[in-house]
């Protein structure tokens, strides 16, 4: 699940067991199906496919498993067809929350999403009524161990970053949604290996939460959604101190 600190999430999910794990494959999975479907097996001709390969590849996925999944999507029928649909909402408290899914059943994907919002105090709104509170940006994020921050840096933004940052343990770098393959790549040229590359929703603002139930609530209905294998992404503005 991702907030505001990307890293500390990143962190939660090494410690993944083998289950939440295969979940996270799958997941994966479904986006490889759909870049394929969508622009073709050949990575160096589909940038998105590059760029869900990338995440793959940092997330473990095995070699074996990505070829088998481009190999399936590629042939005739031979592969599910899933629709990309974002459903947005409130969470306890007024947390502002998107959900993006791969779905091949809207009906059953709606009907849970709706689900967890009402469970944990929440409830799933029109689209575009948190969205606004959100900017989509390319986020890069790199180890800091053994690195030299302004090397980095001057790297990043030779490369065309937006932004540099630094949170926890890694190197946030940001980009425009459209520039993160090129730079992501012009960095791995360079000898960089990356936690995560991907498309975020990154808030504008964020709430904090005071209330005990509302905390175990919101907690619990990121669990719920996490485990959920239609359910891609959450992005939220909660400020969470504890991540």
């Amino acid at each position: 699940m991702s907030g505001h600190s990307k890293w500390s999430t990143i962190k939660r999910k090494k410690e993944k067991t083998d289950n939440q794990r295969a979940k996270v494959f799958t997941k994966i999975g479904r986006e490889i199906s759909v870049a394929v479907k969508a622009g073709g097996p050949d990575p160096n001709s589909n940038s998105k496919l590059k760029d869900i390969i990338a995440k793959a590849k940092a997330n473990n996925v095995p070699n074996d498993n990505i070829e088998r999944i481009i190999k399936k999507a590629a042939g005739e029928g031979g592969a599910d067809n899933y629709e990309e649909i974002v459903y947005e909402g409130y969470g306890p408290s007024g947390i502002a929350v998107i959900v993006e899914t791969l779905t091949d059943n809207r009906n059953r994907t709606a009907a849970d999403v709706r689900h967890y919002f009402d469970k944990y105090g929440g409830n799933m709104g029109q689209n575009g009524c948190v969205s606004f509170m959100f900017n989509r940006q390319g986020v890069i994020a790199i180890e800091k161990e053994g690195l030299d921050e302004e090397k980095v840096m001057e790297d990043a933004l030779e490369a065309g970053a937006v932004d540099f940052l630094t949170d926890g343990d890694v190197f946030e770098i940001r980009t425009e949604p459209n520039d993160l393959g090129g730079v992501r790549d012009d960095l791995e040229a360079k000898g960089y290996s990356f936690v995560s590359a991907e498309v975020e929703y990154i808030p504008t603002t964020y709430t904090k939460l005071t209330n005990e139930d509302d905390i175990a609530n919101m907690n619990k209905m990121l669990d719920m959604m996490e485990d959920n294998d239609d359910i891609q992404n959450v992005w939220h503005n909660w400020e969470n101190d504890d991540e």
